[in-house]
């Protein structure tokens, strides 16, 4: 016979993210983004230069570059230090703008 918890037992952490409780970030810290793009030769160098706009101390040679299976999308992998979440915001309204760039996680 398997042992089963009860249902009072059970945390839904679906429930504790939905009231709004986001993680707390501290500032200024290491910062990772997963860009996600159309591929095209000129994608990564285009992020990487937004990027730098917003952190000169980053490394381009960091990024990682990952191709979809299909080879229609890119996403690029890359750590930032981030200031604040007024350059985080800047930086995501950035490559938004793009038109290349469809998301930013």
């Amino acid at each position: 016979m398997t042992h089963q918890p009860s249902k009072d037992s059970l945390r839904d952490l679906r429930l504790e993210t939905a009231k709004g409780s986001s993680p707390k970030v501290t500032f200024p810290c290491a910062y990772s983004l997963k860009v996600v793009g159309d591929a095209g030769d000129d994608f990564v160098d285009l992020v990487t230069a937004i990027i730098l706009r917003h952190d000169p101390t980053f490394d381009p040679a960091d990024a990682q570059v990952v191709d979809s299976r299909n080879g229609r999308f890119q996403s690029v992998r890359l750590t930032i230090n981030a200031s604040g979440e007024a350059q985080l915001k800047a930086l995501f309204d950035e490559l938004k703008a793009t038109g290349q760039v469809h998301m930013v996680i």
